[in-house]
């Protein structure tokens, strides 16, 4: 038998109390009912984790869920990713999302259930795996969605579109399920919901943020050039390493001095390589940049000020036409993710009339990524959307964290282990309810 932690009952309690629709206990019930099952879900992918675009186990079993709870499921869209339809009358079209990949992290949360699973990467690269960011939780909350909503027909009518999405972790995944027809074979959305657990407020909270939310992701190469030599004699070469460190200084004034203060904008130099002994000047150095923006404005003016820094100091540096540094950015580009604003504060409406007002919070963005805004961003004008975080701290641990001044471990962290009951039972119920909300019957 399941303990169900003191948070998880708290919450379970605060919505029951606070809820204004007519099916809100049954919801909070069924969950809680069937949360020994639920866990044991969520152990099993959480011991079993798959890689970006490797989610073979993770997709049929969420295939497998959403076929049992009578929904009409296509397979391998988009690579790895599922897709189940349900029509059920006239009303709009709701989809709902969860991603399924983990990451190339080695676990270390001591859990008795802890991922010992390995593997290689797309980019080639083997190591452990761990669901470091949550998707377990999303997927187990996603599978009770579909029976709860499939059990409840009469209690809603339009059109469900629930989707299992790989390679989050990569930014390709939307990309790739939106190419293979995503919209054009299955219905296209009115309504786009999805949530993420969230390593920094209270388990069993939830939070939303209107307008950006996340922020745009590049990854931004930069190979520059040199011309080696001896160590000894530097006056006969073109020493990269130099032009790199140049390079690196310089682009911190693209967000001190170039961006808007109002804006938000980061550039990260993660990785700086170059040489392998001594006395040797090498004949290049390369520098990996993380680059985060909101509008597609300043998007733009940072990766063009990439360039421009880049082939400025190699002038500089009297370096010839030949040499001169390649700036490539990759084509796994993350756009930001905008909720729509009025929808988001509907939707927190109706969270708070059946939460309570404590649990339903407005966060700040933040400048992490996820591919799930690129959805709405297809069509902007018709497309209403919100991702919203569930906490998934145990209140008891945060305050112990204030206590100590200790850091807590975040998403992506090799340590991170939510209170998957409370994220769980939170995430099912909120997206449960909402579709219903927004599809009522009659």
């Amino acid at each position: 038998m399941i303990k169900i932690s003191q948070t998880f009952a708290a919450a379970l309690l605060a919505g029951a109390a606070m809820a204004t629709p007519a099916h809100a206990d049954d919801l909070a019930a069924a969950i809680h009912a069937d949360m020994p099952g639920l866990m044991a879900t969520y152990r099993d992918l959480h011991a079993h984790p798959e890689l970006s675009f490797q989610e073979i186990k993770s997709a049929a079993r969420m295939a497998d869920a959403a076929r049992k709870a009578g929904f009409e499921v296509t397979e391998k869209v988009g690579s790895t990713g599922v897709v189940a339809v349900m029509r059920n009358g006239p009303g709009p079209v709701v989809l709902i999302r969860a991603d399924m990949d983990a990451l190339p992290v080695v676990e270390q949360t001591g859990l008795a259930f802890a991922s010992k699973e390995r593997g290689t990467s797309t980019a080639g690269v083997e190591s452990g795996i761990m669901h470091a960011c949550g998707h377990d939780t999303h997927m187990t909350a996603w599978m009770e969605v579909a029976k709860l909503l499939g059990a409840r027909k009469a209690q809603w009518s339009g059109t469900l579109v629930m989707i299992g999405q790989p390679a989050e972790e990569t930014g390709a995944g939307a990309r790739a399920m939106l190419a293979d027809g995503l919209f054009t074979r299955f219905p296209k959305p009115d309504f786009a919901l999805a949530f993420h657990d969230a390593a920094g407020f209270p388990a069993g909270r939830i939070g939303y943020t209107p307008g950006f939310a996340l922020a745009n992701v590049d990854s931004v190469d930069i190979d520059v050039k040199g011309v080696g030599g001896h160590g000894a004699y530097p006056q006969s070469t073109k020493d990269p390493i130099v032009l790199a460190s140049a390079i690196v200084m310089r682009l911190q004034t693209l967000v001190s001095r170039e961006n808007n203060p109002l804006e938000p904008a980061v550039v990260t130099v993660g990785s700086f390589h170059a040489g392998a002994k001594h006395n040797i000047i090498p004949d290049d150095a390369r520098l990996q940049l993380t680059v985060r923006s909101y509008t597609d404005e300043s998007r733009k003016h940072l990766l063009d000020g990439i360039r421009r820094i880049a082939a400025g100091e190699a002038m500089a540096a009297g370096m010839p036409d030949d040499r001169m540094p390649v700036v490539t950015v990759s084509d796994d580009f993350t756009p930001a993710t905008f909720n729509t604003p009025d929808f988001s504060e509907d939707v927190a409406a109706y969270f708070r009339g059946r939460f309570g007002d404590a649990r339903v919070n407005k966060v700040p963005p933040v400048m992490g990524g996820e591919d799930f805004g690129l959805f709405r961003k297809t069509s902007p004008d018709t497309i209403r959307s919100l991702i919203f975080w569930v906490g998934g701290v145990p209140q008891a641990e945060m305050d112990a964290g204030a206590r100590s001044g200790k850091p807590m471990p975040s998403l992506h962290s090799p340590f991170w282990a939510p209170d998957a009951e409370a994220v769980i039972a939170t995430g099912a119920e909120a997206l449960s309810a909402e579709a219903m909300h927004l599809m009522p019957h009659g």
